[in-house]
This record gives C-alpha cells, sequence and structure tokens, in this order.
C-alpha cells in the first residue's frame, strides 16, 4: 500500500465523515489514518477490538474499517456485534488469497471488502460508496445481491466472476480489479487515477490497454462501445443495467 503526496494544512469541516480504522498493524493504522485524513475524513484509529469498543462510546461513526485477522477477537466478530444494534456502513480489509474471508463478512452482513495490499485511492472510492448508500437509505447489499448486469453478462462483485448466460469469461486479476471498481462505482464514472492504482502515470497509460482487453471479450463492437463507456477528461463507467 502505497501513498500520493499529502497536503499539509488540511482544515476538515465539522460535517466531515468520522470513520473507526482498526487494525493490529501499526504502519497501517498510521498511513490510513494520514491519508484519510488528507482526504477530508475525520480518523479514530484502534489497534484491536478491545479498544475499538471502547473508543466507540466516546463517538459515532460514520464508518468503519476493520481488519479481519487480529489477535484475539477478529474483525467478523466485531462487525457481528456492531450488526445487532447499528446499521453503520462497514468495510473490511481482507487477504487477498482468501476469498471465503469475503463471503463471511458480507454474510455476516459488511457491507463491503477490500482485499490487501490496496490502493488508498480505491479505499476511498469504496467508502464513499458505502456512507452514500447508507445516508440515502439504501440497505447494504447481501451476498444473493453481489451482482451486476449489463447487456448480456451478469459480474459477480464477492467471486471476481465474469458470465454471459452459462459461459464464464476468463478475465486476469488487473481486468478484475478494473471490474469492481467500476461495478461497486454502480454506473457512476470512475476516475483514471482510481483505476490505476499504484504506477502513476505509466499505470495509468496501460489503463486503456486493460478497458480495450475487457471490451474485446464483452463488446460486440469495441470501437464502439455500450458498457465499458469512456467518459471524456474523467475516465471510464460501466453501463449497468
Amino acid at each position: 500500500m502505497s501513498l500520493p503526496g499529502l497536503k499539509a494544512g488540511v482544515e476538515l469541516p465539522d460535517n466531515a465523515p468520522h470513520i473507526l480504522v482498526v487494525d493490529d498493524d501499526r504502519r497501517v493504522r498510521e498511513l490510513l489514518t494520514r491519508f484519510l485524513y488528507e482526504q477530508g475524513f475525520r480518523v479514530t484509529a484502534a489497534a484491536n477490538v478491545a479498544e475499538a469498543r471502547t473508543k466507540a462510546q466516546c463517538f459515532v461513526f460514520d464508518a468503519l474499517v476493520l481488519d479481519v485477522m487480529m489477535p484475539g477477537e477478529s474483525g467478523f466478530d466485531y462487525a457481528r456485534q456492531v450488526r445487532e444494534t447499528s446499521r453503520v456502513p462497514i468495510l473490511m480489509l481482507t487477504a487477498r488469497s482468501n476469498p471465503n474471508d469475503r463471503v463471511m463478512g458480507l454474510e455476516i452482513g459488511a457491507d463491503d471488502y477490500l482485499p490487501k495490499p490496496f490502493e488508498p485511492r480505491e479505499l476511498i472510492l469504496r467508502l464513499n460508496n458505502i456512507i452514500k448508500r447508507r445516508a440515502e437509505g439504501a440497505p447494504a447489499r447481501e451476498p444473493g445481491l453481489e451482482t451486476v448486469t449489463f447487456g448480456p453478462f451478469s459480474y459477480r462483485i464477492d467471486r471476481g466472476e465474469l458470465r454471459r448466460a452459462d459461459e464464464t469469461i476468463r478475465i486476469t486479476e488487473r481486468e478484475r480489479e478494473i471490474l469492481n471498481l467500476l461495478a461497486q462505482a454502480g454506473g457512476a464514472n470512475v476516475e483514471r487515477e482510481a483505476l490505476a492504482g499504484a504506477g502513476g502515470l505509466a499505470a495509468e497509460r496501460s489503463i486503456d490497454v486493460q478497458i480495450n482487453r475487457l471490451r474485446r471479450k464483452t463488446e460486440v463492437d469495441p470501437a464502439n462501445p455500450l458498457f465499458l463507456q469512456t467518459v471524456r477528461g474523467v475516465g471510464y463507467r460501466l453501463a449497468v443495467d
């Protein structure tokens, strides 16, 4: 996880969203605290579930970012307890190599998940999405609603699986990451920088290549795409049904 350059002298408004970050890795906590603050969030950090409970007695949070694997009580344990009394948005941080963690988190009632290692800009996009959904009164996504459709295609966000009817379309891990971001945006525009992830300008240039490959797998005429649309001067959007 790498951070872009941080801005100095940021003053947060009184209504800035307040995020609770729970992770036993001190470096991750510090990096997330700094980055979220620079992106306009108030942040409280906790090293474990017991500390998180204490902080929750003192503050009302707009969203929780919970690491799954922690000594003692896990992020799953805390998410279960929170869901007994609260619908606060929950974003789980999971190991990329363990899809079962992601499914379990969604079953417990987490609103979204983000595999480690991750790009902080993707975290911001996902946080904004779940906070917006909660503010609009939309229910948290359940495992059975993890599918977005566009034309004859369906994409399972929780599984990273692209299908056309009964046929599974083979996609690369990088294509899967891009589809996740576009699908999570629910048809909204996604900036090139967010899609690029790590690597700066070189990674941004590679986005066009990745999008073209996805278009060859999903579009009748890749030169005139219906689903993976270019938003000039911004980035791309997925025209979901």
